[in-house]
């Protein structure tokens, strides 16, 4: 993943990368997410988001949105714990356009109250359809409990009763004290001459003022575990199992994404289908997932299946927990589920805008971007002890948490 990088004096970086294609694609990654919030001010990062699209100070809402989609480009955006993402896909002609757009709304939008109050409808009814979507819910859900009491748990969209309550004032302060320009990064993959990025990046971003505000990340403290049950107005249970996992820069996180990979992730080979919807049929939906932040993660098994078939569906996901911590994989079963990661991790470079995009978040991680061969070493390098290890912290049954939505009257 080579890629050329300039700096410039108020911190914000450009980052490129080549690719032969009349298609580019274009972020503008700002290391601000909701775990930034104060109390109170749940899914405010994501209010901002959204009315980032509405007026700046010299387009209005529809100047903004006709900027790019005359020419047959893609604008969107999304928020996550701790990022916020402005990205674009565009025809090659329209770089400068699209790095114009992207300076004006990040730098000078100016949140009008009549946008605002036409925006907090549109999330409160966001708010309403995800809690109406049980397999989204449960996930929040269970962040929330699993990281009780800390900001990182916090839903990113907020509550009905947090966006009732923001303000211009509150967006304001929220930007001046999070979103520091050295931890801004713009990024591009396309056919260009890597001066004529620079040179774009400067005229645009360079006389943005530099902040150096410093955040205030608190690690959360001991997780929460046993099993939680609620009873909602839902014909199927859904259930979710897991733990607090590796930072991002854990030693031990590619093995745990290796494990993941095998457990639940891409394909239907992963041994979490196999065995539950393969061999036994009771689950028509079951993965496992791991995600990394700066000081903590997550790894989880979600599935959803009929109420007289949750307690076998769990079992049988202990059982498949407890082989990884007593048994070792054998040689060729590592060399196996090595090859197929790899495999999808090249695949997946393909999808050039999540690649420019991970880029950036490495970037403002680490400071760096590991090229392919050494993703791809890092991965060889581990061994099926260090998975056993891993197995036997991580899948720890007494260290786990179970959360489960049931059918029945709402709790």
């Amino acid at each position: 993943m080579e890629y050329q990088l300039h700096t410039l004096a108020n911190g914000i970086r450009i980052m490129y990368k080549y690719a032969p294609s009349s298609v580019s694609h274009a972020c503008i990654l700002i290391n601000a997410g909701s775990r930034d919030e104060l109390p109170g001010k749940e899914g405010l990062a994501h209010f901002i988001e959204h009315l980032l699209f509405k007026e700046t100070e010299r387009r209005s809402t529809t100047q903004i949105l006709n900027r790019l989609e005359l020419v047959g480009a893609d604008l969107n955006a999304y928020t996550t714990k701790e990022y916020t993402c402005i990205h674009a896909s565009f025809l090659n002609p329209y770089l400068e356009r699209t790095i114009d757009l992207f300076e004006d709304i990040v730098f000078h939008s100016t949140f009008p109250e009549d946008e605002l109050e036409k925006e907090r409808g549109v999330i409160q009814d966001e708010i309403a359809s995800y809690l109406d979507q049980p397999e989204e819910a449960i996930m929040d859900d269970f962040e929330e409990l699993l990281f009780k009491d800390h900001p990182i748990g916090k839903n990113i969209l907020g509550t009905n009763e947090t966006v009732e309550k923001m303000s211009r004032d509150d967006m304001q302060q929220f930007i001046a004290a999070n979103y520091n320009t050295n931890e801004i990064i713009f990024a591009v993959t396309g056919e260009y001459d890597f001066n004529k990025v620079s040179k774009l990046g400067e005229k645009y971003f360079g006389a943005i003022a530099a902040n150096y505000t410093s955040k205030h990340r608190v690690t959360p403290g001991v997780a929460t575990v046993g099993k939680h049950i609620v009873h909602k107005p839902i014909s199927q249970t859904h259930c979710v199992i897991g733990n607090t996992a590796y930072a991002s820069s854990h030693k031990n996180k590619t093995g745990l994404l290796l494990l993941n990979n095998l457990l639940g992730g891409m394909g239907m080979s992963n041994r979490l289908n196999l065995e539950i919807r393969e061999k036994h049929g009771i689950a028509y939906t079951i993965e496992s997932n791991y995600t990394a932040f700066t000081d903590t993660g997550i790894f989880s098994i979600y599935f959803g299946t009929d109420t007289e078939k949750a307690d076998k569906a769990a079992r049988l996901i202990h059982k498949e927990l407890k082989k990884l911590r007593e048994q070792k994989l054998g040689t060729l079963q590592l060399h196996q589920n090595k090859q197929k990661f790899i495999g999808q991790i090249a695949l997946a470079e393909e999808n050039r805008m999540s690649l420019i995009i991970s880029m950036a978040k490495s970037l403002v991680d680490f400071n760096q971007v590991d090229t392919l061969p050494q993703l791809f070493e890092k991965i060889n390098n581990v061994t099926a002890s260090q998975l056993l290890e891993i197995s036997n912290e991580i899948f720890n049954e007494s260290k786990m948490m179970t959360l489960l939505f049931e059918p029945g009257v709402r709790d």
